[in-house]
């Protein structure tokens, strides 16, 4: 069973420090607050969290745990060590790192003189590259040993809430573990091998971000409920009743649908739903930017994918889906006739390909919208996929509504894809084509 040894004592540090004994491992604390580590010394917690105090109470009376301001003497005695220090912001928001660096700084010191492997988890919330970039760096300059030889670095984002730290601890929805290489890991599927969640092995920086993700995303839910809550209240909407069937929904409201990384919203329903929600807002003199930034952001993506088609400096581009969505016709406010338009007005030369889309098919709002947007469209749109690859430069997917090997047999090496709708398509092409993503 492997020794650890955890560097930081705040509340990540406590609780890591406290469950990580209770599992019945070795522990040995590190905090430069004398007051911290004679708690802990004293089988009392340094943080008031529910359940930790119990936790090192035994573990401390077992033997388990104990706590030193001495790093080097900690790392000298374990085989991992958990860095846990914070990562406060500075003025303008960047975030401080001193803690991580001098803490690496530190365990390179104390590597310098031990001899075997050593692993080091950072634990701490940080910037995707901080461990490439940081801490790799600063341990091989201070121990004058090489990452991947004498020591690897891992990355192991903390998911825990404070008030209830060790029962998130103790039973994670997730573990994510991150690594330079997979063989780095095996301590840590050690450490682990009790929990009951799933179990991410990944990358140094999708380990690093997602904790970012997780973070950002619970503040934008608190504030979106927040700005709805307000409008609820003005508009005489009882939000508790509102809140409980809206979140019923687990298809679609409370679940991974509308996360996955891909083009713009359009339709006949967002758009306009969340403008009417935002003007409302206005006119009840409610200062509400979140929703109101909705359909500025939605507008930011298109832009983007048309400033990645005007940066090939290509002419002839053949567009593969016309609709909002695969497998509709609905040409309403979508973000595809949007882009099209705009690569019109610059001169290009567009194909349209969309098997869904037939304009004689096309009636009511959904002919009147798509004949005042692209009144010529009729001259762009083919029937024919190939027709349309063969004769273009660049290839824009905003659809899915194609058999890969039909288009992979029509692309060509020296063709510029850009692929607007599925980072998880397998590759459609050689080695040789240049293939673009705007979130991938």
């Amino acid at each position: 069973m492997k020794r650890i040894s955890v560097i930081g004592l705040g509340y990540v540090g406590a609780v890591t420090a406290g469950c990580l004994a209770q599992k019945g491992y070795q522990v040995v604390a590190v905090d430069v607050n004398p007051l911290k580590v004679q708690m802990l010394e004293s089988g009392r917690s340094p943080i008031l969290e529910a359940g930790l105090e119990e936790c090192i109470y035994s573990s401390h009376k077992d033997c388990r745990l104990h706590a030193t301001m001495n790093t080097s003497e900690a790392v000298s005695q374990t085989d991992v060590s958990f860095v846990c220090v914070g990562t406060p912001s500075l003025r303008g928001g960047r975030l401080d790192v001193s803690g991580v660096e001098r803490s690496c700084r530190e365990v390179g010191e104390a590597l310098r003189a031990k001899s075997g492997f050593h692993w080091i988890v950072l634990r701490s919330t940080i910037l995707p590259g901080t461990s490439e970039d940081i801490a790799i760096p600063t341990i091989e300059k201070f121990s004058g040993k090489r990452a991947g030889v004498d020591f690897a670095i891992c990355t192991n984002p903390e998911f825990t809430r404070e008030g209830c730290a060790v029962s998130d601890f103790m039973a994670p929805p997730i573990t994510v573990l991150g690594a330079l290489d997979p063989v780095h890991l095996e301590p840590l599927r050690e450490i682990y091998a009790w929990v009951p969640g799933r179990v991410f092995e990944t990358t140094l920086r999708v380990s690093e971000m997602v904790k970012y993700v997780c973070n950002n995303f619970h503040a934008l839910k608190v504030a979106f409920a927040n700005e709805i809550g307000v409008l609820c209240k003005e508009m005489g909407v009882d939000a508790k009743a509102m809140t409980e069937i809206f979140t019923s929904d687990t298809k679609l409201n409370i679940s991974p649908a509308y996360l996955t990384p891909g083009f713009a919203f359009g339709g006949s329903c967002l758009p306009k739903d969340v403008r009417a929600l935002a003007y409302r807002a206005k006119e009840l003199d409610q200062d509400l930017p979140l929703l109101g930034a909705i359909m500025a952001s939605n507008e930011a993506h298109i832009e983007r994918s048309i400033e990645a088609v005007l940066r090939t400096r290509k002419k002839r581009v053949g567009v593969l889906g016309l609709s909002f969505k695969a497998k509709t016709d609905d040409l309403r406010e979508s973000p595809m006739v949007r882009l099209i338009k705009r690569l019109l007005g610059e001169g290009l030369q567009i194909l349209i390909w969309d098997p869904d889309v037939m304009l004689g098919r096309l009636v009511g709002s959904n002919r009147q919208y798509i004949e005042e947007e692209i009144p010529h469209i009729g001259s762009l749109l083919r029937n024919d996929l190939l027709e349309v690859v063969r004769n273009s430069e660049v290839v824009v997917l905003g659809t899915n509504a194609f058999g890969g090997e039909a288009l992979r047999s029509a692309l060509s090496p020296d063709q510029i894809i850009i692929d607007l709708v599925n980072p998880k398509r397998p590759a459609l092409l050689n080695d040789q084509t240049s293939t673009h993503g705007l979130c991938w």
